[in-house]
């Protein structure tokens, strides 16, 4: 991968002490940048953060909220490159806590938009969700919001240079903090029966190395106003109980999986791309892209075929999702 985009920039990720965050600022670290600051509203995940990673010089910690512009305008002075991660992400929480998402998910993205464009940052990434996409849910549906700011923001200042802004939409993150996956193998410590919430749930699932080389590889080739999508295959969150009881349990045999029914908001089966979309999608250096309207900088590139869902296409076998487990847990990478 090409470093040269980072040589000597100033990085700012937002939500920067959480899962993703914390992966984003250790791969970062690895690479010329002059320096990488940590946006976070938790005290105690800035600390860990600031222990974890206690050797590097290049580290700058930012305790502030995305709902607060003057802090945003502090945090973004003198920055090149924005990551702008920091969200609601739990789909029940946000259902029954809608104003609280829409004052963080889309109020806090309008907020550090403006701070980028104030700063004449060069280039912010939105950091976007599967539930974006033909959303049924608050948390989808605020999603696609801070999308649509995005490239708004971008398609508004078309004439000038900077900030170019973009968006990645990503799928389930596997082994992410607060994942079914966590709660599968603390169920599995305690003996417990895993809950699901149906058998026949798909997911889009990528690793956290995925997650990250995805937002690294886009940063030299987006021109503005793109949402980005990887290519990925979908796991059946059965198939994922069975693996890490297979795995982890002491009594496989024995242990249960027990369906607890879908929650308010969620979706049997998830879209990254939906119909709508299909007919503007291009397949790009093994991902998709979704240019912005009226767009040449990828007319050459080969249109996507069908939609994109969790249902259709790909499923991970069992086998997959084991060594994909077993390389999380043996990397300490959850």
């Amino acid at each position: 991968m090409d470093n040269s985009e980072f040589l000597n920039k100033t990085i700012l990720i937002t939500g920067g002490s959480g899962s993703i965050g914390t992966y984003l600022t250790e791969s970062l670290l690895k690479k010329n940048c002059k320096s990488i600051r940590v946006f976070s509203n938790s005290e105690y995940e800035l600390y860990n953060l600031e222990k974890r990673f206690s050797d590097s010089k290049k580290l700058r910690i930012f305790l502030g909220d995305i709902r607060d512009k003057d802090r945003l305008k502090v945090a973004t002075d003198g920055v090149d490159i924005v990551f702008h991660a920091a969200a609601l992400k739990h789909v029940p929480i946000c259902e029954f806590n809608p104003i609280d998402a829409i004052q963080t998910n889309v109020i806090g993205t309008q907020n550090i938009i403006e701070a980028c464009i104030s700063s004449n940052v060069e280039k912010f990434v939105f950091i976007s969700t599967d539930k974006a996409a033909n959303p049924q849910s608050t948390l989808g549906a605020t999603k696609l919001l801070a999308e649509r700011l995005t490239i708004s923001a971008m398609a508004y200042r078309k004439s000038l240079t900077k900030p170019i802004m973009y968006c990645i939409r990503f799928g389930n993150v596997i082994g992410t903090r607060g994942s079914v996956l966590e709660l599968f193998l603390d169920q599995v410590k305690k003996d417990e029966p895993l809950t699901i919430t149906d058998k026949k749930m798909t997911r889009f699932t990528m690793t956290k190395k995925e997650a990250v080389d995805l937002i690294l590889s886009t940063v030299n080739v987006a021109k503005g106003g793109e949402v980005f999508v990887l290519k990925m295959k979908a796991m059946n969150i059965l198939d994922l109980a069975k693996s890490v009881i297979s795995l982890y349990s002491k009594n496989p045999e024995k242990h249960e999986i027990i369906e607890t029914g879908i929650r308010e908001g969620e979706k049997l089966h998830e879209n990254l791309i939906t119909k709508e979309e299909v007919t503007r999608f291009k397949e790009f250096n093994g991902m998709y892209v979704l240019p912005p309207p009226n767009s040449k900088e990828y007319e050459n590139f080969p249109m996507l075929k069908s939609s994109y869902s969790s249902d259709q296409g790909e499923l991970m076998q069992i086998d997959e999702i084991k060594q994909i487990l077993n390389k999380i847990l043996s990397d300490n990478d959850f």
